[in-house]
């Protein structure tokens, strides 16, 4: 196999880094990496297999001679210099929210639908985090017995707000997680990325909120899950929660089936699955935690139960690291499918 020349755009932020890791822990096949980020990170390094290697100033020139960009570094950015990207030669796989729900443009998670990689035109979406730790756990259930309904809770963490939230929540905490006697209570830390102060506390809104009283986040689950999984206009909703935990997404989930499952069979489908960790012996006080999934590849899932009252309904809880399987992993999974399959 070639080797091949990997731009990694946001190169200097919490997933941009987290990139950089996962193409080395997995062995990718990068011949030169090219760690580029705006004029803020002049004079940055990124090390990639021991060796310092300096940040670029993200430019129209940044792309020569590219085989493969990772864009981290927002809508704006990636509308801006993905498809320069692509006229220069590179396969775009896009973390930001800018391509998603263009119709010529895949949005991949590759345990669920790895095929509409084949279709892309030099741009491929990497979904939102929650979306994708969801259809992770809930694809296994939906290929024994379509779904039929979904409601998802979220508990998203600080940094699921980048580098900015995980310093704001740290601040207003201190190092064994109590109150910082720096920042009073009520009060939010200084360059906080959220509305309000998050230690000690929960905010019920994650990103814009639109004229239908949901926010955008929470509707980027609902339309992105109805385009990975194909599926039709069954009812999905959603309440995203930001929360003061540093990593790792947590989600309460339940899922109508067309027929009623046992609950083995949804255990057995998600042992086998890929990408899926089974944690549910809740009597032994095992079930998914962010301390413990932080850093892990996987998406656990734990606490299975089916509804008292609706045999083919069941709920499910949810955690997996937003920063990795939910942005960098992902990504880099995409690519892999791509150039090493």
């Amino acid at each position: 196999m070639s080797r091949l020349r990997v731009a990694v755009v946001g190169a200097t932020g919490a997933v941009g880094q987290e990139m950089v890791s996962v193409l080395e822990s997995r062995r990718f096949p990068v011949s030169d990496l090219v760690p580029l980020a705006s004029e803020r990170s002049r004079g940055k390094s990124v090390t990639f297999h021991g060796e310092a290697i300096e940040v670029k100033v993200l430019g129209k020139d940044s792309f020569r001679r590219v085989d493969l960009a990772l864009f981290s570094a927002g809508g704006s950015i990636s509308k801006e210099m993905a498809p320069v990207a692509v006229k220069d030669g590179a396969v775009v796989v896009d973390n930001s929210s800018a391509f998603r729900m263009e119709p010529e443009v895949p949005l991949v998670v590759p345990e669920v639908n790895p095929e509409a990689i084949a279709g892309h035109r030099g741009i491929i979406a990497n979904p939102n985090c929650s979306t994708i730790i969801m259809v992770v756990a809930i694809t296994p259930i939906h290929r024994l017995s379509p779904i039929q309904r979904i409601v998802a809770s979220t508990y998203q963490a600080s940094s699921g707000a980048g580098a900015r939230g995980m310093d704001a929540l740290l601040r207003e905490l201190d190092g064994e997680g109590r109150r910082s006697s720096t920042v009073p209570l009520n009060t939010k830390a200084q360059g906080s990325p959220f509305p309000h102060r998050l230690a000690g506390n929960l905010i019920p809104r994650i990103d814009v909120l639109l004229d239908n009283g949901y926010t955008r986040e929470e509707m980027k689950m609902v339309h992105e899950t109805r385009k990975i999984m194909g599926l039709p206009p069954i009812p999905i909703s959603a309440t995203c929660v930001r929360v003061p935990v540093e990593r790792a997404h947590s989600e309460s989930i339940q899922v109508t089936t067309a027929s009623p499952l046992t609950l083995d069979q949804i255990r057995t489908a998600l042992r086998a699955a890929p990408g899926v960790k089974l944690e549910d012996a809740p009597r032994e006080d095992i079930y998914p935690m962010p301390l413990i999934v932080s850093g892990q590849d996987d998406v656990s899932v734990g606490r299975i139960r089916r509804h008292p009252d609706e045999p083919s309904t069941y709920d499910l809880w949810v955690v997996g690291d937003q920063v990795r399987k939910g942005a960098a992993l992902n990504a880099v999974q995409i690519a892999e499918k791509l150039f090493c399959a």
